[in-house]
């Protein structure tokens, strides 16, 4: 009755290991969606134009990360209004992810001079602003370190935490405090060559703000006026940032932005599971965390998979920053954060200052496809299944149905009809290995005598989430405000069809809300 589905992104359900490895490195074939795996982008001078944006998104990046440790708010203003004219010129959904400064160590080097340190050599790390950064000094933006360091601990210095080039980025050891200054001894020679550094204490309490005051600033005006999708909340230590900022955001009329926490540090991680309960999202900053601890354990991002929030990683093709090809480390990373369960990669230094952003973005996103290929869905489905135990809820049991029905009779795709994204993400969490199409439908809203539809912001959410890809419907729901069958389907099918992932007699998984029920529902591609 039905046929093999147009060729899509799901692959084998079991593979032997030697087979894994074999399959990621076969040539890459064509896709109609890059990845499953989601694609995070930060815009800056390199990513900055209407032109190179729309590369960008063309490439498959879904998210657009906005750093405020770098530039003004009327750059990223600028660039977010290039964005905006990029995602109608392509007809392509971008979320917008503002990242925060946190308790970020900074040395300002205002006159951009490059700076050489040599190895043994003293350089002072001081709070005195006036001082000129230079082989000698390097001022930070923090009078209490030598309250914080003693003798012996690892100082990093680097322009965009952290390389690993030891050309670019400079270990310090402390010899010893000196008031508020703190003399340090050079461990490798480099030169630190920008107008910004970062420096790192390895495993040392910053006795700073999570949300600073900077970061307040930027939220209440750059962030509410443009609406935000995600915040970033960078150095996440303690569930109560993230309380912290979902107050703030409430105050400030952004109630629906999500918070992803950014977990960098051991402190963070110390307190993961709690963070975790709380946050929409995590990042977890690999650059900074391998500063502190030994190569990080898979842990984390199963722990996310297991909650059904989405993980995403960082720093996996740094060499990408100055070079057209990754290193084989670098691939093979990718390759393991796809099959460990991310749902995204952010690319930080490589889109933001790297000489080949859409290159790179393509290189990521056509490892993500190869390894999704032999992703061992059915491992993953009986993990989350297991973990989430008995008796499930009713939502959870019919998610975890569509799953199972949808790999069963080989379906295309996955429809969703939904109002928050929610349910998009349920199904999700289950690791179909093929798209889900979420159909966000809008909710009318009353506020102060105002009629609106909310739905756009929902949509852009989704597109941080693995395997969804969401398409904003017209309004069409029950009196009760759930979506109903009807123009939504419709486009998504069409949708479906239109780019190949489907076609006359293969078959679709639906899922929606129909009144207090949650129903999943098999359908047939027919002429009609």
């Amino acid at each position: 009755m039905s046929c093999a589905p147009a060729e899509k992104t799901g692959g084998q359900m079991l593979l032997e290991e030697s087979t894994r490895l074999a399959s990621i490195l076969r040539p890459s074939k064509s896709k109609i969606f890059q990845s499953l795996t989601k694609i995070v982008g930060t815009l800056g001078p390199k990513s900055h134009s209407v032109e190179v944006i729309e590369a960008c998104l063309t490439a498959g990046m879904s998210v657009a990360r906005f750093d405020f440790s770098w530039l003004d708010a009327d750059y990223h203003q600028e660039t977010l209004d290039n964005l905006r004219k990029a995602v109608k010129n392509v007809r392509k959904l971008c979320a917008v992810m503002l990242d925060t400064v946190g308790p970020e160590l900074q040395v300002c080097n205002n006159n951009g001079t490059p700076i050489q340190l040599k190895v043994d050599d003293h350089v002072i790390i001081t709070p005195d602003l006036s001082k000129v950064p230079s082989a000698g000094f390097l001022p930070i933006n923090y009078a209490e370190l030598a309250k914080a360091v003693k003798k012996g601990d690892t100082i990093f210095i680097g322009q965009y935490l952290f390389t690993g080039n030891e050309t670019t980025s400079v270990w310090l050891e402390v010899s010893e405090t000196d008031g508020q200054d703190v003399i340090c001894v050079v461990k490798n020679s480099a030169t630190l060559a920008g107008f910004l550094f970062t420096i790192h204490v390895a495993q040392v309490h910053i006795n700073l703000p999570t949300l600073s005051d900077m970061d307040k600033k930027v939220i209440s005006t750059w962030g509410r006026q443009n609406n935000v999708d995600i915040v970033s909340l960078s150095y996440t230590r303690h569930a109560a940032d993230v309380l912290e900022l979902r107050a703030f955001l409430d105050a400030e009329n952004l109630s629906e932005t999500q918070i992803y926490a950014k977990i960098e540090n051991v402190e963070g991680l110390r307190h993961f599971d709690e963070i975790l309960q709380e946050a929409d999202g995590i990042i977890l900053s690999r650059g900074n965390l391998g500063i502190d601890l030994p190569p990080e354990k898979k842990s984390a991002v199963h722990k996310c998979n297991m909650a059904g929030k989405p993980a995403i990683i960082t720093r996996v093709v740094d060499s990408m920053t100055d070079n057209l090809r990754p290193t084989r480390a670098e691939a093979t990373d990718v390759a393991n954060a796809v099959l460990d369960g991310t749902d995204g990669i952010l690319l930080g230094a490589e889109t933001l200052r790297g000489l080949y952003p859409v290159d790179t973005i393509k290189t990521v996103g056509r490892i993500c496809a190869e390894a999704e290929s032999v992703y061992n869905h059915s491992v993953h489905f009986k993990r989350v299944v297991k973990h989430v135990g008995e008796p499930m809820s009713h939502e959870e049991s019919v998610a975890s149905s569509a799953v199972r029905a949808a790999i069963k009779v080989k379906a295309g795709v996955i429809v969703v009809l939904t109002t928050s994204g929610r349910a998009a993400k349920l199904v999700a969490k289950y690791r179909p290995p093929m798209p889900i199409l979420a159909v966000v439908v809008p909710r009318l809203r009353v506020n102060s005598m105002k009629w609106s539809f909310s739905g756009t912001l929902q949509a852009r959410q989704c597109l941080a989430v693995r395997g969804v890809y969401p398409i904003l419907s017209s309004p069409n729901a029950d009196s009760s405000g759930n979506p109903v069958e009807g123009s939504g389907l419709t486009l998504a099918l069409n949708h479906a069809k239109s780019v190949g992932l489907m076609k006359l007699h293969d078959r679709a998984v639906i899922f929606q809300k129909i009144g207090d029920a949650s129903v999943v529902e098999i359908i047939e591609i027919h002429d009609h």
